[in-house]
């Protein structure tokens, strides 16, 4: 098991979740303490989800499953936010590079999972 702050996939995750933390405060009050806080909340899952699968051997596959759904949540809550004109297009295409990082690697990880499980 290796040091889970040093993998490539926990430091991209924490840029993310540094860039959706510092989007989230300037929401309108509407949207901050609803899609907001649920964003944060996905973000935070996600890391807590790469840890989980760094930690363990025997369920790795499922919390990378579960993290690469946390990823796709925080997609469509960014398109969301797009759409309501919340994020402009800058900090919009700022995130999705992170996120498709993110979920790339966690495709990876998991396809590597796999083939050693078998």
């Amino acid at each position: 098991m290796s040091i889970y702050n040093h993998l490539i996939i926990y430091k991209t995750s924490y840029d993310l979740m540094l860039e959706i933390f510092k989007l989230t405060k300037d929401f309108s009050r509407e949207y901050k303490y609803s899609i907001g806080q649920d964003l944060k909340r996905e973000v935070t899952l996600l890391i807590k989800r790469i840890f989980q699968a760094n930690s363990s051997f025997d369920t790795r596959v499922e919390y990378i499953k579960k993290a690469r759904e946390h990823t796709e949540i925080i997609r469509l809550y960014i398109r969301l936010l797009k759409d309501l004109q919340e994020v402009n297009v800058k900090k919009f295409a700022r995130i999705n590079v992170y996120t498709e990082s993110v979920s790339r690697q966690l495709a990876g990880w998991q396809k590597k999972s796999c083939l050693k499980n078998n």
